[in-house]
């Protein structure tokens, strides 16, 4: 994707805003020189500093999330649960926290390498079904943080769609609590099986104490 058609399309832009231009757009990976393409089908925006109880910005600037703080059109690339990456697209104007998370998309090319990176998935539309799997399918790990999404030829590269699409629905984004939790941003096609199913946070029971 050139520079000019990003700044048009969701550069600069606050994250809920450049989410559902995301949509049908095509991202590609060439982690380790193994090819694989994916057309986004579900994202979810994340914002700032003091903004967005749901986002890892929200509190303060930290290394894990310094990416997040620009330039946009990069990739921000985090582990959690102690097993998972997870991608993302930064596009706010940078020192402006804020990024896009891709979390389901459809293998367009490259089935073969994104399966064998999945081994234990047996139905090909569950192969990016959820950001953790898209991760693992596209190869993503620490490395990627950072990356400029918007380079032509490069480990990671997003080709924006021609067109923002047409029909887009929304939810609350999937496993957030707090006050985060019923903020509708979360963004995906219609129709599309590879989109992953909601899940509100889990609530976690406080033991009580014995008595002393």
């Amino acid at each position: 994707m050139h520079r000019d058609e990003a700044d048009e399309g969701v550069h600069a832009l606050h994250a809920v805003h450049a989410a559902p231009r995301l949509l049908g757009s095509l991202i590609t990976s060439r982690v380790d020189g193994a090819s694989v393409t994916i057309r986004v089908t579900e994202v979810e925006a994340y914002g700032g500093l003091g903004e967005d109880p749901g986002s890892h910005a929200y509190r303060r600037r930290t290394a894990r999330n310094a990416t997040m703080f620009g330039p946009p059109g990069h990739a921000y690339a985090y582990f959690t649960y102690g097993m998972h990456w997870m991608l993302n697209m930064v596009t706010q104007p940078e020192g402006t926290a804020g990024a896009v998370l891709i979390r389901a998309g459809q293998v367009v090319d490259g089935l073969g390498v994104a399966s064998s990176r999945r081994p234990a998935c047996t139905v090909e539309r569950d192969l990016c079904r959820g950001p953790a799997r898209l991760a693992a399918a596209l190869g993503i790990d620490g490395a990627c943080d950072g990356l400029n999404l918007c380079a032509k030829g490069g480990i990671l590269e997003l080709e924006l769609a021609s067109a923002a699409p047409e029909d887009v629905l929304t939810s609350a984004r999937t496993g957030v609590a707090g006050e985060g939790a019923s903020t509708p941003w979360r963004f995906f096609l219609p129709g599309e099986p590879t989109v992953s199913a909601y899940r509100a946070a889990a609530t976690r029971e406080r033991r009580a104490r014995p008595p002393k």
